[in-house]
């Protein structure tokens, strides 16, 4: 029973994450670089901080935590989150040129298996006698590839679609659709995107010990999104200078507007790891699945996230071919999410 609350709070998790981009398209008269950066104040900065505060008792503080934890520890943990910061970027960018159904299908698959495999392999470099390789037992490698064979069904899928539509279809569905271009910077965003589960299993240990299971991984996130906050904000407000956008900020007949949306899509966004949090918390009985729980996560944020792209028109125009295939893909990772816990 409780591996299935765990299931359950993890694929909400998953749902929030895959509709924050929705609200984006809310905001108005403001630039990529300008709502990115202040979506990313609160998905990267605010809600991580309000997670971790759950995680500190009471008579304790975060800076106690911090200052008491292995420097090598908290070092990687930030490192770590500054690469996936690296892969955030990009991550938007995949959904500017792919949409959101594609983009975060392709990024979210790579970062889903790789991720996975990434944490025990860096941290077994670092700490061999910990064993953490051991992790990778043959029901998660299994896991793993069948989540990436349902990333390369859904991608042919979007090939297809590539194919089949109109320049006109295309960028009536997405403004500015380009498959090639597109793919490459999916990729990109997958494979440094992973480097969020390593950044979550270097700062494993940086929690207190009186914290509830839910919890304790929540000061870990927020070391790994204030090193991803740091990379997307030197980028953005380079933008802002390059691209001539600082009026952006300056725009008071939007602002409301803007910072509700960009508030609201924060906290969708930091739900999938509030909800990896709270879901692992009762996955303890599991080693398997809670190896697996990174990879489940990407896999049902895929699911969701094609939910969206029907729901928004991104695959009208395409033949039932093209939707059968999509179709297929889909069941591939829902069925990849429950398979390691039935192998094991």
């Amino acid at each position: 029973m409780d591996i299935a609350i765990g299931l359950l709070i993890i694929a909400i998790g998953a749902f929030c994450q895959s509709s924050s981009y929705v609200p984006i398209n809310k905001t108005r008269n403001w630039s990529w670089e300008s709502y990115w950066m202040v979506q990313g104040i609160f998905a990267w900065l605010v809600f991580p901080l309000l997670g971790a505060l759950l995680a500190v008792p009471a008579g304790e503080s975060l800076f106690s935590l911090f200052a008491h934890a292995k420097m090598l520890d908290i070092g990687m943990t930030i490192l770590f989150g500054v690469l996936w910061g690296i892969g955030g970027l990009t991550f938007g960018l995949s959904m500017r040129y792919l949409g959101v159904a594609l983009g975060q299908s392709i990024s979210l698959g790579t970062c889903a298996g790789l991720g996975t495999i990434l944490a025990p392999v860096m941290l077994n470099f670092f700490y061999p006698e910990a064993h953490h390789l051991e992790k990778l037992t043959a029901s998660v490698i299994i896991g793993i590839i069948v989540t990436l064979i349902g990333i390369a069904i859904i991608g042919v899928a979007g090939n297809m679609k590539s194919q089949s539509l109109s320049e006109e279809e295309k960028k009536t569905a997405v403004k500015d659709f380009n498959f090639p271009k597109g793919i490459a910077i999916a990729l990109l965003a997958g494979f440094m995107s992973g480097c969020f589960n390593v950044g979550l299993e270097f700062g494993s240990s940086i929690h207190f010990e009186e914290s509830t299971d839910m919890f304790k991984t929540l000061p870990a996130t927020l070391l790994v999104t204030l090193g991803g906050f740091m990379t997307n904000a030197v980028y953005c407000l380079y933008q802002n200078g390059k691209n001539y956008t600082w009026d952006d900020y300056r725009k008071g007949n939007v602002w409301m507007n803007n910072l509700a949306f960009c508030a609201l899509a924060g906290m969708l966004w930091y739900s999938q790891f509030f909800g990896l949090a709270l879901g692992k918390g009762f996955l303890a009985e599991s080693p398997v699945l809670m190896t697996f729980a990174f990879c489940i996560l990407m896999a049902l944020n895929v699911v969701f996230s094609n939910v969206w792209g029907i729901i928004l028109k991104e695959w009208k125009g395409c033949s039932s071919k093209t939707i059968t295939v999509l179709a297929i893909g889909l069941a591939t990772l829902i069925v990849s999410s429950f398979l390691p816990q039935l192998l094991g």
